[in-house]
């Protein structure tokens, strides 16, 4: 037997359509000879109904489960359409270029634009790597603070580094403006 795991007005993220969005109707699917519903689904608006699997509840914070949705971020190599692996030997990879992956479904994310990727292909590989390893080093900015936060001593010189990554932490999670970005002549 099923049982409504969401309720109506609730907003929940769609994992399948990647939005949130509200439930406007909660569905229960009757069968003849039982007490409860056999399946319960979710009307979101959104063209048909979710299974509460595909459902998942807004936090406590308001905020999406970001460590969840950054724990699929990953580097992966796409072919080289624009030049063969002979024409590109001079390349860290020759015959591909990075594409960081920020989707369960190795869809979404970042890629280059060949003519960049040609100018300069090791600036562009660090920074795929740089791309790709950003959870893990926003994981190790909030462990950092929480370290600092909880110890009953901490040198000064880490607690100037855990201000510095709560202040970063702010930033990406919109809780801060971001810095002015540096305007440069052309």
């Amino acid at each position: 037997m099923a049982k409504a795991v969401f309720h109506r007005h609730q907003r929940v993220y769609v994992e399948p359509v990647g939005t949130w969005a509200s439930i406007e109707k909660v569905n229960p699917v009757w069968v003849k000879g039982f007490d409860e519903p056999v399946r319960v689904t979710y009307d979101c608006g959104l063209g048909r109904d979710f299974a509460a699997e595909e459902l998942r509840p807004e936090t406590e914070g308001g905020q999406p489960d970001r460590e969840n949705a950054m724990s699929h971020w990953r580097l992966m190599r796409a072919r080289n359409k624009w030049q063969t692996a002979e024409e590109s030997r001079h390349h860290p990879f020759p015959g591909t270029y990075p594409v960081v992956v920020t989707d369960v479904n190795d869809w979404g994310g970042w890629r280059v634009p060949g003519a960049e990727y040609e100018r300069d292909p090791n600036l562009i590989e660090m920074q795929a790597r740089l791309i790709a390893s950003a959870p893990a080093l926003l994981k190790l900015a909030r462990d950092l603070h929480t370290h600092v936060r909880t110890a009953t001593e901490a040198e000064d010189d880490l607690v100037v580094l855990a201000r510095r990554a709560e202040q970063i932490r702010k930033i990406i999670d919109g809780d801060e403006a971001a810095p002015a970005p540096k305007v440069q002549a052309v």
